[in-house]
């Protein structure tokens, strides 16, 4: 098969497109030692290392040294594989390997992420928030039922309630526009207007 462009993406690394519309990305030094150039037939076997060892390995390696930083969500690894240009196999080899020594776990990242927001923001924003990170809302209202069970999780007027006994506000001595502020405070938190009504004493329509 035959490379028709070779882009330089960064220093030292291309990205090497082949005639069936397929792209990988090769270090300088890798083009060099095997032979990768623009106009140029790839032998199968070349190409065979490259997709089945080469790719793989540093896609494994990729996933391990973001992990070390901080956690993942699968959804959130494949982004960050899929802008260096991995292929799709690789991708998925790549996190099922993670996977495999329960580095990647959405289910323990979402309880983590629920227990350490779950003072400061509402059920709804909690669910908002995990599945823009890729979290599938099956696996967000398991978890919630997990931490429920525990006697974790609260319904909104009471997570309402400790905001507000943090931040010290009083219903019988807050003003208007004190009210008026706190009401957006918790509304922008994606709790309910209803329970938010309730817990401020408020009537508003």
């Amino acid at each position: 098969m035959t490379v028709t462009q070779m882009t330089a993406l960064t220093r030292g690394r291309y990205r090497v497109i082949m005639e069936d519309g397929s792209a990988f990305v090769l270090y300088r030094g890798e083009l060099a030692k095997l032979d990768v150039k623009e106009d140029k037939e790839i032998p199968e076997e070349t190409l065979r290392r490259i997709r089945e060892e080469i790719l793989p390995l540093r896609a494994k390696k990729r996933v391990m040294n973001l992990l070390q930083r901080r956690d993942y969500t699968a959804a959130g690894l494949r982004e960050k594989l899929r802008e260096g240009s991995y292929p799709e196999t690789c991708i998925e080899e790549a996190i099922a390997y993670a996977a495999s020594y329960g580095y990647v776990d959405d289910a323990r990242y979402a309880e983590d992420f629920i227990r350490c927001q779950l003072e400061r923001k509402s059920r709804t924003r909690l669910e908002q928030d995990l599945l823009k990170k890729g979290i599938s809302k099956a696996l967000i209202g398991e978890v919630f039922e997990k931490l429920a069970a525990e006697g974790t999780a609260q319904d909104e007027e009471s997570m309402i309630k400790a905001l507000l006994e943090k931040k010290n506000y009083n219903h019988r001595t807050a003003t208007d526009k004190e009210k008026q502020r706190m009401y957006a405070f918790l509304y922008r938190r994606g709790f309910h207007a209803e329970a938010i009504n309730r817990a401020l004493l408020l009537d508003i329509t």
